[in-house]
């Protein structure tokens, strides 16, 4: 079991670093892996920024970037899971791609509750910093049973927005866990906890590859990996605060 469900991030499963070691040149660092994880959120604030000016002056033709990006981002994300020596390359334009996603959807909601932007945003990195010192501290032991609960969870969620989706196209949606009520508000709550545990993963899978001694390249990797559920907290986190606000 030692080995077994390092973290539910598609990216940071645990394979990613099999056979991934440094033979010849540097290896993996977490400094690295920090200083290459600041230059993905950089992309992503630049395109987001850059996203958020124009949609005050042409809403419709933002919101056009909008499925062109998120779908761009899907395959980039699909060629740095399967081609993991691209990730130098394939990561920052993930990055630049979701960018435009995040501006997007955040001055959309930004227009209907002023400054939930920037509590979305404030949130989803005070739940990283909170996280990372509580996992560098050794007050969340990740242990294999919590590996195994946070996995099957988000494998859960993962597929009950699946089924959601499918439905959608029937007419079928699920108003009580989507609404602004008890219920909704209830299981976004829930949602929102377990992507931020999933940073508890990622910590400790990026920490393991750094001890494995993997290739430099595997610095963006990881990052990328990190990325990954940063913006999907973030998502949770704007679906949240707009449940709540709604009900005001």
């Amino acid at each position: 079991m030692a080995n077994l469900l390092r973290t539910s991030n598609p990216a940071l499963n645990d394979k990613a670093f099999s056979g991934e070691q440094a033979a010849f040149g540097e290896a993996m660092t977490l400094n690295g892996t920090v200083n290459k994880t600041g230059i993905l959120l950089l992309c992503s604030v630049a395109t987001a920024a850059w996203t958020w000016n124009q949609f005050e002056h042409s809403t419709i033709a933002v919101m056009q970037l909008v499925l062109p990006s998120a779908i761009g981002g899907f395959i980039f994300a699909l060629v740095t899971i399967f081609k993991k020596t691209w990730a130098p390359i394939t990561a920052p334009i993930y990055a630049l791609l979701e960018g435009v996603v995040l501006g997007s959807v955040s001055a959309l909601l930004e227009m209907r509750y002023h400054g939930i932007a920037i509590q979305a945003v404030s949130l989803t990195f005070g739940t990283l910093v909170v996280l990372l010192l509580a996992y560098r501290s050794g007050l969340i032991p990740v242990t294999e049973k919590f590996k195994l609960g946070v996995v099957a969870a988000t494998g859960a969620i993962a597929l009950l927005y699946f089924i959601e989706i499918i439905l959608g196209f029937f007419g079928v949606h699920f108003t009580t866990i989507n609404g602004a009520g008890p219920i909704g508000i209830g299981f976004s709550v829930v949602v929102v906890v377990i992507a931020a545990l999933n940073l508890v993963l990622d910590f400790d899978f990026i920490e393991n590859g750094v001890k494995t001694g993997a290739p430099k390249y595997m610095e963006w990797y990881a990052a990328f990996g990190l990325m990954i559920t940063l913006i999907w907290l973030y998502f949770e986190i704007l679906r949240l605060l707009s449940k709540v606000r709604s009900r005001r």
